[in-house]
């Protein structure tokens, strides 16, 4: 009864999750500014990874719960390269 109703939520929430990422893909596309493009780009880093978390606690597999990892790691210098860009106009 209890592991249902837990794959009814999950599968809602992941659900959700797609949605707002497809919002945060159109932050992106329709932004003002770079900064709020940049913002788009971590809200989906972060979506993204609590996607590929439901997947794993839905498919009971460990596998995307370290792709999920990998990809905070990868979202982290990711930002740090882009905010160093915006701020002086060059990467290195």
């Amino acid at each position: 009864m209890l592991t249902s109703v837990l794959t009814v939520a999950f599968n809602i929430a992941l659900v959700l999750h797609i949605v707002m990422v497809a919002v945060a893909a159109w932050r992106i596309w329709r932004g003002e500014n770079i900064a709020d493009r940049l913002i788009g780009v971590e809200l989906i880093t972060t979506l993204t990874m609590a996607v590929l978390v439901l997947l794993g606690l839905i498919q009971r597999d460990s596998v995307y719960m370290d792709i999920a990892i990998a990809l905070a790691a990868l979202g982290f210098v990711t930002t740090i390269a882009l905010a160093k860009y915006l701020a002086d106009e060059q990467l290195f």
